[in-house]
């Protein structure tokens, strides 16, 4: 095992955290593998406990460890890639990718657009859209808490039993005649609220990413505005650049 180099400029528990990452790396450490005791740790490198700690929790923050109460801490799964190259549902782009994919419908209502949706949506102050709440599952496990809204006039006949067990996108293209062109969509780190943390099993205060999504028609009419906030220990996304 690479050794700290207590001489180097880099902070003792920063050391730490690459030397765990490359072990991960290396193949040495495989998911749901313990990662050797703190005391283990402290006695290898000859640092302190309170440096150890710093270092698991924050590989924990990360997502790259996990805790389990009793049991210890181990290397957690890979996260799951999303692409920003491609306008996917989320259904559509993890079937893409092989995974088992499950969505629980948390709720479905219409109500007035409020102002922040009129000017997303164009809408006038009196029309309506479509609330939707879903709770999405990858393999089994709470990935992802998302709300959409959809202007009632572009799909007046859309119901809750209608998207049992289907892609929102693929009922509005088929059932209505909806043909998605572009979006603009902004990423951010946010912390979970307790309602939050609890449907994605989490803990209250754990980092997540916000994606907002604006959705287009080929006409140019803005159909959907999205809010979905993601698990940031099962989730990252990668750019592809050209120059």
């Amino acid at each position: 095992m690479k050794k700290i180099d207590k001489d180097s400029p880099l902070p003792l528990y920063y050391q730490l955290k690459d030397i765990i990452c490359e072990m991960i790396e290396d193949d040495e450490l495989q998911p749901d593998d313990p990662i050797p005791s703190e005391r283990e740790l402290c006695e290898q490198h000859d640092i302190s406990r309170m440096t150890v700690n710093k270092a698991i929790t924050s590989l924990v923050t990360e997502g790259i460890l996990y805790r389990e109460q009793g049991k210890g801490t181990f290397v957690a799964r890979g996260k799951e890639k999303h692409s920003l190259s491609s306008l996917l549902g989320f259904t559509e782009e993890m079937q893409q990718r092989g995974l088992d994919v499950f969505t629980k419908q948390i709720s479905f209502r219409k109500k007035m657009a409020n102002k922040w949706l009129q000017q997303e949506l164009l809408l006038d102050k009196d029309q309506e859209v479509f609330e939707i709440i879903r709770l999405r599952y990858v393999s089994g496990q709470p990935f992802a808490l998302e709300t959409a809204y959809l202007p009632v006039f572009l799909c007046q006949e859309l119901t809750a039993g209608r998207l049992e067990g289907k892609a929102l996108y693929e009922v509005l293209n088929r059932e209505f005649g909806l043909q998605m062109n572009y979006a603009y969509q902004t990423i951010e780190p946010v912390a979970v609220n307790d309602y939050e943390s609890e449907l994605l099993e989490v803990k209250q205060g754990a980092l997540a990413l916000l994606f907002s999504r604006r959705t287009y028609l080929k006409s140019n009419v803005p159909m959907e505005v999205t809010k979905a906030i993601y698990r940031g220990d099962r989730y990252k996304f990668e750019i592809t650049l050209r120059r």
